[in-house]
């Protein structure tokens, strides 16, 4: 029998392969809600790629996805399925090399498989059993617990109207920490994390479940910490994300709220 980890890579790896095809190649990008918010042809036939293979196993449950006007809304009961097919669009167009395709497997709300698959990188990170997998082998969250070493991550992107929110989240993370990074891709982002390589992902705003579920449940089997902006345990309809390794989780928090309280 197919189980849900299995199916979810399986998914992930075939929309993967599908917008591989196209990166780095002649592409027509279309705009959304934004002039930086972007999708392509390679977007939407990834995501049916994704659709069909999950079809073969587990035909008629729901899909939540970003493209193709599928539903947004995970589920509150039951199983369900979250896409992401191109998470980075906006660096996939531009040629860079970061960015992936997400599948998650939800139960009543909560993921309990999934998969973030990065071709161009060679990654592939696997949510099962409650362990968090990074090709092939298991990864755990980093064991640094002094803040002043710590790498931590500004994800996701504020719209034009908040832009100064993104100022005091960099002062917040600059003002605690050891370095800063911004990838252009939550999911990856949150895998690294899981995978020792950064050791917080931190936002203030409301994020999109195809964005978040893999990476925040790979963060937590990793032996991580997730929760919102208040510090209560994380779902996909949180506001506010807040991922670390655990060892200084309070500073993390303090930093993600350093917007609701900007420098005057």
């Amino acid at each position: 029998m197919t189980t849900r980890a299995d199916c979810a890579r399986r998914a992930a790896e075939a929309g993967a392969a599908v917008a591989a095809e196209s990166f780095q190649g002649e592409l027509t990008v279309e705009t959304k809600a934004g002039k930086t918010d972007v999708v392509t042809q390679a977007d939407r036939d990834a995501q049916r790629r994704v659709a069909d293979a999950i079809g073969e196993s587990f035909p008629g449950e729901p899909i939540v996805g970003e493209e193709d006007a599928t539903p947004t809304s995970v589920p509150g009961e039951g199983p369900a399925w979250v896409v992401d097919p191109i998470d980075g669009t906006a660096n996939y167009v531009r040629g860079i090399r970061t960015w992936a395709t997400s599948v998650a497997a939800t139960v009543d709300g909560e993921a309990v498989a999934g998969a973030t698959v990065a071709p161009a990188l060679g990654d592939a990170f696997v949510l099962e059993s409650g362990g968090a997998i990074r090709n092939g082998e298991a990864v755990t969250v980093s064991d640094r617990t002094d803040p002043e070493t710590f790498v931590v991550v500004p994800t996701m992107w504020w719209s034009p109207d908040r832009r100064g929110e993104y100022a005091d989240a960099c002062r917040g993370i600059v003002e605690r920490f050891g370095d800063m990074r911004r990838f252009g891709s939550a999911q990856l982002e949150l895998a690294l994390c899981a995978a020792g390589a950064v050791d917080a992902v931190v936002t203030n705003v409301e994020t999109s479940p195809w964005d978040t579920v893999v990476g925040a449940g790979l963060v937590e089997a990793a032996g991580g910490t997730v929760t919102n902006i208040h510090g209560e345990p994380w779902r996909h309809d949180s506001r506010g994300l807040v991922a670390s390794n655990g060892a200084a989780h309070d500073a993390v928090l303090e930093a993600a709220r350093a917007p609701e309280t900007p420098s005057r």
